[in-house]
């Protein structure tokens, strides 16, 4: 995993501050409607949940998360689809996790899973 820099996760978001308020209502008030399943999986209702943080921190690879407006400023990834995640090496930006596996899971551990997976296939 030497030449691995990091795994960039992008959320089905945008950044700024009307962006989280409408979420964060449209989250509590209608959560089959929500657009981004890595959101809803990994933050509770006041933030990043707690075993995700710890999860992440114990991955053994550098992470790296950004909203969609934020990885589109950063690079030109055409017909990008999210939330996702990416690998990101010294020269290239690959697809690491898509949208559909994204979208197909049901639970903090059930994410955790297909990242644990993903990363083991690198070493």
């Amino acid at each position: 995993m030497s030449d691995i820099k990091k795994v960039i996760f992008v959320y089905n978001a945008n950044s700024g501050l009307a962006s989280v308020v409408k979420d964060f209502w449209k989250k509590i008030l209608r959560p089959s409607s929500y657009d981004c399943n890595l959101c809803m999986q990994t933050f509770g209702i006041f933030g990043v949940k707690k075993d995700w943080k710890k999860f992440i921190q114990n991955l053994n690879i550098e992470t790296e998360f950004l909203h969609k407006d934020e990885f589109e400023k950063k690079f030109d990834i055409k017909d990008a689809k999210y939330p996702s995640a990416y690998i990101q090496d010294d020269s290239n930006l690959d697809l690491f996790i898509t949208q559909d596996e994204m979208d197909k899971v049901k639970s903090l551990e059930e994410m955790e899973t297909l990242v644990s997976e993903k990363v083991d296939m690198l070493a």
